[in-house]
């Protein structure tokens, strides 16, 4: 579909999503969030993506829900407000659950909302001049919907701090606390993102997802017998599919799995 707020971007296996509302530093509207949602939806079951990269175009990669937009929603009755919640909660879970790999590229300002998309995405790549914050409690306000995200992300001790005190985060304190994975000047940035789709190319794309699977399996649970069952039967599964006996086969016949035909 043709987006207002987004431009998709096609590199080989890899889509980039572009939020495209620069002006406002990409802030969030109730049409932002919707074809967020839908973009990631549908690109997570197109069979030619093996990667989904969000990105934000101008100076910030998002800077959180646009004010506007809350006080309209704040000044609505509680059931419109409440169903205009659901659908922000809503695309958080959405790109949260995405079967294909989902990466962040950051730079600039990502607030409020605009952090919990770089949570909310499995991989997050930052540049050094990026700036994080949880700072709804400065506008009387929690950061609800991205708090399960957030939390998974740094942990529970470090979201006692930030959901708090609304502090910026710098990047290179973001890479001790676990929300960037990797941390670049903004000049390697792009480079730096594109390495690790490469890397992301290079598994089985069954593997990848049954992977990610797994760890919201098992994530925060004690490994009793239910958990110990639950992971040979994983793997007892994996390994009978044809893309298994693909990897192997490659392996042993020193030569690229069939997936990775064509990635460039």
């Amino acid at each position: 579909m043709d987006y207002k707020t987004l431009k998709i971007e096609h590199r080989g296996a890899s889509a980039w999503i572009w939020m495209s509302r620069p002006e406002v530093h990409n802030a969030f509207d109730e049409t932002l969030i919707a074809e967020l949602t839908d973009a990631f939806k549908a690109l997570d079951v197109a069979p030619a993506v093996r990667a989904i990269v969000l990105a934000g175009e101008g100076k910030s990669f998002s800077a959180g829900a646009d004010l506007n937009w809350m006080q309209r929603q704040g000044a609505a009755a509680l059931e419109d407000n409440l169903a205009d919640a659901r659908k922000l909660a809503g695309l958080f879970r959405a790109i949260s659950m995405c079967a294909t790999p989902t990466l962040a590229r950051v730079h600039g300002a990502a607030l409020g909302g605009g952090m919990g998309l770089a949570s909310a995405c499995d991989i997050c790549v930052a540049s050094t001049k990026a700036q994080f914050a949880t700072s709804e409690v400065r506008l009387g306000i929690i950061p609800a919907a991205i708090g399960p995200y957030v939390v998974r992300a740094i942990g529970e001790r470090q979201a006692y701090r930030y959901f708090q005190t609304a502090e910026r985060i710098s990047a290179e304190q973001a890479g001790h606390i676990g929300l960037a994975h990797e941390v670049a000047e903004p000049e390697e940035l792009d480079a730096r993102v594109q390495q690790v789709v490469d890397a992301l190319l290079l598994g089985g794309p069954l593997s990848q997802a049954a992977a990610t699977d797994l760890i919201r399996a098992v994530a925060h649970r004690p490994v009793d017998d239910d958990v110990v069952e639950d992971t040979a039967r994983r793997i007892a599964t994996l390994r009978a599919t044809p893309e298994a006996r693909e990897g192997l086969a490659a392996f042993l016949g020193k030569r690229a799995p069939e997936w990775t035909q064509g990635r460039a």
